[in-house]
């Protein structure tokens, strides 16, 4: 085969669902290159199948993922089929593409891959170029959904922003915007408006939007385009309302009240404030769909729903000896959210933090949290090619250490082998201790592997 003339074997059908990611994860080194130009072409060559779809369309720079698997579990239980699109992905890559709370089949996906791919080649060959690894998985995913599977609704998560995101291809019936935070701020803008406006972008004309931004500035991005394009907006605090009824450990019950009516009890099993606000931005959404849609799910089903979803590498304990908890955060709003869980629902008595991040990342204002709260704090590093240096990382933690008031003592562990480091945590976490393993999802992919003996573990975009 290495002796057939190149053109030759670009041609080639890929031979089994192995070589199928190879080929996706190959397109990689195109980056992300924001823009919808090639999506739309790529759409065009295959008959427009995303118009046929029903999307509920996510952004947010925290709580998407969350915000998915809430209203994927309700919509699955009200007897609706529900197509799930979400990333990176934590366990292997076809659970970036699920159909009723199952990821697509390797031959499914061969085969997929197999049409899109003469196409994404005579693509690369005009001046559009090649598209990129997400645009071709969005494709994929597209495929799967509107020539595979049928569903009432996809779930549709956006990769990185939203305004030029690959995702924002679809009309969906609504938006929803989780939150606005300080992350991929060297792509989306240096400034929270700057996030907003490029999360904004999903807002179509006449589609409801439903949100949990708080920043004043983020407000009044969203308010601003929903009004030009004449779009309902239903915002947390103002049109919408969720207070606390009881919050512990694996439990937290609400009240949810909403321009239409009040429910309550409902309990949700995801650990964390912001899993409240999260649950109640789903409830709005499936509340607006009623209303619009004339969507049907009974308060019983919602609780169900609500109290069944689970969403892997969120302050998930994966053992109880030692306990050990994961939980992806890195940017630091996701950090301020996994500290107040850690003060406000886990018991302990002393806490062992294990870290990695990527390079790209607002370092200090994780560490700003982390520091404050930790008695061990272990530096690793991802197994991934975007990896912050742990040696560096231990810099910025001295630097820091020295703002910190004397009595607030840690031992700081400078350890680049993941694998080493987990030991090092798990040998250090006695019967009262919590250990806690943060940072880039690509770390807690790894780790959630290994501690579950999961040997069919990929990891990635």
């Amino acid at each position: 085969m290495t002796n057939q003339p190149f053109e030759q074997r670009l041609s080639e059908p890929l031979q089994s669902y192995k070589e199928a990611v190879d080929w996706i994860n190959g397109l990689i080194p195109f980056g992300i290159r924001p823009g919808l130009e090639r999506i739309e072409k790529l759409m065009e060559l295959l008959d427009n199948p995303h118009r046929r779809l029903k999307f509920i369309h996510i952004a947010g720079t925290n709580g998407k993922g969350s915000t998915c698997a809430f209203l994927t579990s309700v919509l699955l239980r009200a007897g609706y089929d529900v197509g799930t699109f979400t990333s990176p992905y934590i366990t292997k890559f076809t659970n970036r593409f699920q159909y009723n709370g199952v990821d697509i089949d390797e031959e499914t996906l061969l085969r997929l891959a197999n049409e899109l791919k003469p196409i994404v080649e005579e693509l690369a060959e005009t001046e559009l170029g090649s598209p990129t690894m997400f645009e071709v998985s969005t494709a994929l995913a597209i495929l799967f959904y509107a020539r595979v599977t049928y569903p009432d609704y996809v779930v549709w998560e956006t990769g990185l922003g939203g305004r030029l995101d690959v995702t924002n291809i679809v009309q969906p019936v609504v938006t929803v915007i989780t939150n606005i935070g300080h992350d991929h701020m060297d792509r989306l803008g240096n400034t929270i408006e700057a996030v907003a406006s490029e999360k904004a972008g999903i807002i179509k004309a006449g589609i409801p939007v439903i949100s949990a931004v708080e920043q004043p500035e983020a407000i009044e991005v969203i308010k601003r385009t929903a009004t030009e394009k004449k779009s309902t907006l239903y915002l947390l605090g103002e049109q919408f309302h969720v207070e606390t009824l009881s919050a512990r450990e694996n439990e937290q019950t609400f009240r949810f009240n909403n321009l239409f009516r009040s429910i309550e009890p409902l309990t949700i099993t995801l650990n964390g404030a912001h899993q409240r606000t999260n649950a109640a931005v789903a409830v709005m959404t499936l509340e607006v769909l009623r209303q619009y849609n004339a969507l049907v799910v009974e308060d019983e089903v919602l609780g169900e729903g609500l109290k069944a979803a689970a969403w892997p590498g969120r302050l998930e304990m994966l053992s109880e000896q030692p306990r050990l908890l994961i939980d992806g955060a890195h940017n630091p709003e996701g950090a301020q959210a996994l500290v107040e869980a850690l003060k406000n629902t886990y018991q302990y008595d002393r806490l062992h933090l294990m870290m990695g991040m990527l390079e790209n990342k607002n370092h200090q204002d994780v560490l700003k949290h982390i520091l404050p709260i930790v008695d061990t704090l272990i530096l690793t590093e991802p197994d991934f090619r975007m990896k912050k240096d742990a040696a560096a990382l231990a810099d910025l933690v001295q630097e820091m250490r020295q703002q910190l008031p004397e009595e607030h003592a840690f031992e700081l562990v400078v350890e680049q082998n993941w694998q080493a480091a987990l030991q090092k945590l798990q040998q250090l976490t006695g019967e009262t201790d919590l250990g806690v393993v943060t940072g880039t999802l690509y770390l807690i992919a790894d780790v959630r592997s290994r501690i579950l003996y999961n040997s069919d573990s990929e990891k990635g975009w």
